[in-house]
């Protein structure tokens, strides 16, 4: 039995975030007829959930690049990650080291929730906003202090290549953390994204595999972060339209996001 798992954006979805008729129609078909999907994303599940609308997902899915695994039905967590309060520390005085103002997502009295301080909030931050408007999470604080509230899993940092690339350098030597560097799908900022150790796609995906009582794993993704789940793949496939490290990654090269690449691979070869 396979366990077929995508990424979203730029896999997936297409560039304006959204899903095709064709690809919702293929995927629903396969999924009736007993195929297991997933996906595997960066997203939260309230993101996740809005762009896949339409999908009738019947497996567990992945969010924050391998942070939970949730129940895709309920909205649930099945399992979660959480930084300690020394990863915490030595993060913190990391960005306050290279003056960097970071999303950060934590639980907040049984709540999830995304804090920043708001006198400091940088275009990439109001680009965020924009995306995300009407967004319950959205937690505007004026302290640093107030940022760090709450059980931490996550860190997102927007800003130029220079800024965040400083820090992707500092951070990627620590073994505790995991840390992705790279540019944003949608527009021009870059993103400096940081999870524990253990939170990573190929993980996650593998967990998944076993509780599915799986035994081959098919993936496909665009971006770097789909790197650990593309080594621990039995098949990977790159979108036409992923970084070159990816596709140096992949089993092959398959049509682009705009060109439902993944939906027409599945129709032609899922058996």
């Amino acid at each position: 039995m396979t366990l077929y798992v995508t990424d979203l954006d730029g896999t997936l979805l297409n560039s304006n975030e959204k899903l095709s008729e064709y690809t919702i129609k293929v995927i629903n078909g396969l999924i009736k007829k007993g195929m297991n999907f997933s996906y595997a994303t960066a997203r939260s599940i309230v993101s996740a959930s809005l762009v896949t609308q339409g999908l009738n997902l019947n497996v567990p899915v992945i969010t924050f690049n391998g942070t939970f695994m949730v129940n895709s039905y309920t909205k649930e967590r099945i399992e979660a990650l959480y930084f300690n309060k020394y990863e915490i520390e030595y993060i913190k005085n990391t960005l306050i080291k290279y003056s960097i103002n970071p999303l950060v997502y934590s639980d907040i009295s049984g709540d999830e929730k995304v804090s920043w301080i708001e006198s400091k909030e940088n275009q990439g931050i109001k680009n965020y906003k924009f995306r995300r408007n009407n967004d319950k999470r959205l937690r505007p604080v004026e302290t640093i202090e107030e940022v760090f509230q709450g059980n931490i899993f996550y860190f997102m940092c927007i800003g130029s290549k220079e800024d965040l690339e400083k820090l992707y350098n500092n951070l990627i030597g620590m073994e505790d953390l995991t840390c992705t560097f790279q540019k944003e799908i949608y527009n021009d900022d870059y993103l400096c994204e940081i999870y524990t150790k253990e939170a990573n796609k190929g993980n996650s995906v593998k967990r998944l595999k076993e509780k599915l009582n799986c035994n081959k794993i098919i993936t496909f993704g665009d971006a770097v972060n789909d790197i650990p789940m593309f080594k621990i793949s039995d098949e990977c496939y790159a979108v036409e339209n992923a970084a070159e490290e990816l596709k140096n990654c992949a089993s092959g090269i398959i049509g682009s996001n705009e060109a439902d690449g993944v939906a027409r691979w599945l129709e032609q070869n899922h058996i």
